[in-house]
């Protein structure tokens, strides 16, 4: 059994953790080996602990398991992009945990989310164009793949991509359709 609830400031760490996993085992090949071996805890523990501590405009949901264990978590952008919407920023989920349902119910939240708090119903996500399987999962969600575009460098460095890798946006009109996931 699943709990979903906010974040709040003190669930940086474990949210930059599993952050940092999820880069590791699914951004290689966009994202330099030498950026993804090195301290990148460090590095999204600080992005975590600002997000989270000034959370205005923005929603960040946890999945934890009935230990407190955290299994997954969605932030979204509430109104990011004047034609997209709320901007799904981060959607991860333990990788023990993949397959289970967990991210469509986090992504079903994101949806709810967005109904509630913000002023457009549309919502789009960013994926890795390597990253078939997540791209699988959001087609099969009812996204449409709408435009390719370059990976913009973490933290602004160029230095952290390998390359020049690209990324899909992936885009739902109304986040009706996701609200409505595993009902």
């Amino acid at each position: 059994m699943l709990r979903f609830r906010s974040a709040g400031p003190d669930d940086a760490d474990r949210v930059a953790m599993l952050h940092a996993d999820s880069w590791r085992r699914h951004y290689r090949g966009a994202y330099a080996d030498s950026f993804l071996d090195g301290d990148i805890e460090t590095e999204r523990r600080a992005v975590w602990s600002t997000r989270l501590a000034a959370p205005a405009g923005t929603a960040t949901i946890l999945a934890e398991t009935e230990d407190g264990q955290l299994a997954g978590f969605v932030h979204v952008a509430f109104d990011h992009d004047p034609k997209w919407g709320s901007l799904v920023d981060n959607l991860h989920v333990q990788n023990a945990q993949r397959r289970t349902g967990i991210g469509t119910q986090l992504l079903a939240r994101a949806g709810q989310a967005v109904l509630t708090s913000a002023n457009s119903n549309a919502i789009y996500l960013w994926v890795l164009q390597q990253n078939t399987a997540a791209q699988q999962f959001y087609l099969a969600t009812g996204a449409a793949n709408v435009e390719t575009a370059p990976v913009p460098p973490p933290g602004g460095d160029p230095a952290r991509l390998n390359g020049a890798p690209d990324c899909f946006r992936m885009a739902w009109p109304d986040a009706t359709q996701l609200a409505s996931l595993g009902k």
